[in-house]
């Protein structure tokens, strides 16, 4: 396969002619490197419980025509070549998008203004970071959810890259040139430390409740997502690692997860935790090398179990926390976040002994001795009435970065940890699995949540919260 990659700075767009010929197409690389279509889930805040089935069918649809299309994006030999594959990609969007529109309509709802248009895609550069505005509707109008109140070190995220022939070397092993690239590493001993988090109010929940499910040893995985494209076999298109429930697949019903075994160490919570696995690009291929998700869709290398996984439950810092409700289900970050922008980006990344100092933007190169940490911070606040939202956002939100107070009628509820540990090589070579279109930045890294905790386990967290005991 080309490497398809771009060499233009953050701050041009993605249709205009400097960011397409910037790089030329010098040794077939072409100036553009990747597609970025309008993401129309982020558009659907309402969407009538009659239509919530097929509108998911057919997001999940418009997720498998970008993949398809990126497939022969990336084969494109000049410039010409990988524009072409732009129009037949709009014409398979727009009855999808129409189909999306009509059942919402057909249920009794409202479709988003605006739906109609946001069939085109564009070309758009590699600016390392994530960071270049999205497209018109890219992010569907929603509002930061950003919340960890971590400010990017200085120099971090320029999206600055040098034209080919520079020297720059690709990190070593990569196989199928969707990235990641060189510069989407930094070393962690030049990041300033950045974190900073809210003072703790008169009243506030300080305790911890820590759940024990293991590192998935026992090796699940699929490339389903039960919370954003149910019902549909590789929904995602990446392989996600699960601890905890062990029901856990696109077709999962509530029942069948109230009833599948789970690797927690307390019974009482069969909750899902899933992420995107992390691989090593050391050359070698895993056993998923012709499958969905895996080699199939551009997702390559050897697949690394964590050496640890914290889940952590915390309180809030300006009151008490309420129970989840069973089956609420969470997700932090956003894996299109390279096109759509980082409104939604949450993730971060780290080293053992360093992490004063997140990045969400690169990959860390940790130095000998220390390991790379993944961060999740999940959304802690709920709106007190429904466990998922059409968009899987709009029920639940962040706490305010600077007071930590949730929005006005949101409930404070424990707010989920996840630290995720790995002992890899120290430098640039591994990365998350994505979309094909992410070119597995950093940036797209998340994490997703579906609370089974029995309400007997629930109410003991809460309790032991709000007591600001430390409980597991």
């Amino acid at each position: 396969m080309v490497a398809v990659n771009v060499y233009a700075n953050a701050g041009e767009s993605s249709d205009s002619p400097s960011a397409g010929t910037q790089a030329g197409e010098q040794g077939g690389n072409l100036g553009l490197a990747t597609i970025s279509c309008p993401d129309v889930g982020t558009q659907l805040s309402d969407v009538p419980d009659g239509a919530r089935e097929d509108v998911d069918r057919r997001l999940a649809e418009l997720d498998t025509q970008i993949t398809a299309a990126y497939e022969k994006f990336s084969d494109a030999r000049n410039t010409e070549q990988a524009k072409a594959v732009l129009e037949p990609l709009e014409e398979q969007r727009r009855p999808t998008i129409e189909g999306i529109g009509s059942s919402i309509d057909q249920a009794g709802g409202q479709p988003p203004q605006g739906i109609d248009g946001m069939a085109p895609c564009t070309m758009r550069a590699d600016d390392s970071a994530g960071q270049q505005p999205p497209q018109d509707g890219d992010n569907g109008g929603q509002p930061p959810q950003d919340g960890d109140g971590q400010e990017q070190p200085p120099g971090d995220g320029d999206g600055q890259e040098q034209p080919p022939g520079d020297g720059q070397q690709q990190p070593p092993g990569q196989q199928n040139g969707n990235g990641p690239e060189a510069s989407d590493f930094v070393d962690i001993q030049s990041v300033q430390p950045n974190v900073n988090r809210p003072g703790k109010q008169r009243g506030a929940s300080r305790g911890t409740f820590t759940t024990k499910c293991g590192t998935n040893e026992n090796g699940k995985f699929n490339p389903d997502n039960v919370i954003a494209a149910p019902g549909v076999s590789n929904g995602a298109h990446h392989m996600h690692d699960y601890v905890g429930n062990q029901a856990t697949d696109a077709f999962s019903s509530d029942e069948d997860l109230a009833n599948g075994d789970t690797t927690c160490r307390n019974q009482g919570d069969k909750s899902t935790y899933y992420w995107p696995v992390l691989r090593l690009q050391n050359g070698e291929d895993e056993n998923d090398v012709g499958a969905d998700g895996g080699g199939k869709d551009q997702n390559v290398g050897k697949i690394q179990t964590p050496s640890s996984v914290t889940l952590k439950f915390a309180g809030n810092p300006t009151g008490k926390v309420v129970a989840m409700p069973r089956f609420l289900r969470i997700i932090t970050g956003d894996a299109k976040s390279l096109t759509n922008g980082d409104a939604n980006a949450n993730a971060s990344w780290s080293c053992t002994g360093f992490e004063d100092r997140q990045l969400k933007d690169k990959y860390p190169i940790c130095p000998e001795g220390s390991q790379v940490v993944r961060t999740f911070n999940f959304q802690s606040c709920w709106d007190g009435q429904n466990t998922d939202s059409a968009n899987h956002r709009t029920h639940v939100a962040f706490a305010d970065e600077r007071s930590g107070a949730c929005p006005q009628g949101f409930k404070a509820i424990p707010q989920l940890v996840q630290r995720i540990v790995y002992d890899v090589p120290p430098g640039p070579g591994f990365a998350v699995d994505s979309f094909p279109e992410q070119l597995h930045k950093p940036i797209t890294d998340h994490g997703d949540f579906i609370n089974v905790f029995d309400e007997k386990l629930m109410n003991r967290m809460t309790k032991c919260i709000n007591a600001n005991k430390r409980c597991n």
